[in-house]
C-alpha cells in the first residue's frame, strides 16, 4: 500500500466502492439508535479542527497483502509506538477466519511494521489494549457461522473470547470458551473491547456485538482478576442509567471510574468499578472508539452516525473534557466517492505527544492526524 502524507485513498476505486457498499449495507440493517434523552440533544457537528491528516500511515512490513479492515489501535506503554488489529480480508466477512494472515501488529513512530503475530487464532479481531505492563490484550467479537463450522470443522474453533498476549506474541490468557457465546464463568458473547484496571489489574470486557434487535441482546461489562478469575458482571441489556446496547468500547479515567461508550444508545456512560451510575454524556454521537489522556481529556470516533440511524449527526472525531462534557474540537469525516456520509474510522487512541490514530473499518488501514 503506498504511502501518503496528505489526505487521500490509496486503494483502488473499486476497493472503495465495494468497503462503501458493505458500510452501507451494514448500516441499513441497523435498526435507528439512542435515548428518549438522547434525542432531544442538539447535534454537534462543529468546532475548531487543529489537525493535519495522514491516511494509510501504518505500513505492512511482515507480510505482503491489503490491510483488512481494522477497529482497534492502541497506544503501547512507551507512548509513542502503536498497535493495531485487521481483520485479515477486505470485507465484512470472512474475516480472519480459515485465513494464515496475522492481524495483531506493532508499528514504530514512523509507521513502520515491527512485528505480527495471532494467525490462524481469531475469527474477527475488534478491540485492542496495552496494559501497565506492556501486554497486550484482544477482543475477537464474532464466533463462527453454521457454514463457517461446516466448511471449516476444528479449524472454527475460535472467536468470541479475549485474549492476552506477551509483547512477543505468546498467549498468556484466554476469557471465554473459543467459538462459543455464552455468560461468564464459561464463555463470553461477543466481546467488543477489554481495559485493565492500572491499580490492581483486574479485566474489565464489554459485551457484546449481537444484532440490537435480537430479543436475547447481550449489553454488560463482565469483570475478572489479573488471573483470569471472574468476579462480577456490571449492568444489564437497555436504555437506562448503567444499561447498554452495544457497549462497544471502555477506557478508565484519570479518577478509576469506568467510561463506556454505549454506542447503540448515543451516548458515553460513567460507571464506578462497581458499576454504580455516576454520570451521561449526551454531545460527542454515536461513538465506536473513545481514548482518554491524563488530563481527562476525551477523544471519540463516530464512524456509523447517519440519518438513518442517528438523524442530524455528523461522522467525524469529537474532542472534549470529560468534566464538563462539551466538545470542543471537531474533525470531519474523509470525504470518499459515492457516500455522502464520508468515512470514519472506528478505534481510537492518543499517544503522548498529542498524535491521534483512528483506526479504519471500511477504507482500512490506520489514519494519523497530527496536531498543527
Amino acid at each position: 500500500m503506498a504511502y501518503s502524507r496528505h489526505v487521500t485513498i490509496s486503494t483502488t476505486a473499486l476497493l472503495v466502492t465495494f468497503a462503501l457498499g458493505l458500510q452501507t449495507s451494514h448500516v441499513q440493517a441497523q435498526a435507528r439508535g439512542g435515548t428518549p434523552q438522547t434525542d432531544k440533544v442538539t447535534p454537534v457537528n462543529a468546532g475548531a479542527n487543529p489537525y493535519r491528516v495522514i491516511r494509510d500511515w501504518a505500513q505492512f512490513t511482515t507480510e505482503s497483502r491489503p490491510w483488512g479492515g481494522s477497529n482497534g489501535v492502541a497506544v503501547d506503554k512507551d507512548g509513542k509506538t502503536i498497535w493495531a488489529v485487521d481483520r485479515c480480508s477486505p470485507g465484512a466477512s470472512p474475516g480472519c477466519l480459515g485465513t494464515t494472515a496475522n492481524p495483531v501488529h506493532h508499528f514504530d513512530e514512523n509507521g513502520k511494521e515491527i512485528k505480527s503475530f495471532g494467525s490462524g487464532m481469531f475469527v474477527w479481531p475488534h478491540g485492542i489494549h496495552v496494559d501497565r505492563d506492556g501486554n497486550v490484550w484482544v477482543a475477537d467479537s464474532r464466533a463462527p457461522t453454521d457454514e463457517e463450522r461446516q466448511k471449516l470443522g476444528a479449524n472454527a474453533n475460535h472467536g468470541s473470547v479475549v485474549i492476552k498476549f506477551s509483547p512477543d506474541g505468546k498467549v498468556l490468557m484466554t476469557l471465554g470458551k473459543p467459538g462459543v457465546k455464552g455468560n461468564p464463568p464459561d464463555a463470553l458473547t461477543e466481546p467488543t473491547d477489554v481495559v485493565t484496571d492500572p491499580g490492581n489489574g483486574d479485566v474489565y470486557v464489554a459485551e457484546s456485538h449481537t444484532d440490537v434487535t435480537d430479543p436475547a441482546l447481550v449489553g454488560r461489562i463482565s469483570v475478572f482478576d489479573k488471573n483470569g478469575r471472574f468476579l462480577r458482571s456490571l449492568g444489564k441489556t437497555g436504555t437506562g442509567p448503567g444499561e447498554f446496547r452495544t457497549p462497544h468500547a471502555i477506557e478508565f479515567n484519570s479518577q478509576g471510574q469506568l467510561v463506556i461508550a454505549d454506542r447503540h444508545n448515543h451516548r458515553i456512560q460513567v460507571l464506578t468499578k462497581d458499576g454504580k451510575f455516576i454520570r451521561e454524556l449526551d454531545d460527542f454521537g454515536r461513538i465506536s472508539g473513545l481514548a482518554i489522556d491524563r488530563n481527562d481529556v476525551i477523544y471519540t470516533a463516530d464512524s456509523e452516525s447517519t440519518e438513518r440511524v442517528h438523524p442530524g449527526w455528523r461522522r467525524g472525531i469529537r474532542i472534549g473534557s470529560l468534566k464538563d462534557g462539551k466538545v470542543t474540537i471537531f474533525v470531519p469525516p474523509h470525504m470518499v466517492p459515492n457516500n455522502a456520509d464520508g468515512a470514519m474510522g472506528e478505534g481510537i487512541a492518543i499517544d503522548a505527544a498529542g498524535n491521534i490514530y483512528t483506526a479504519e473499518a471500511n477504507l482500512r488501514g490506520v489514519t494519523k492526524y497530527v496536531k498543527n
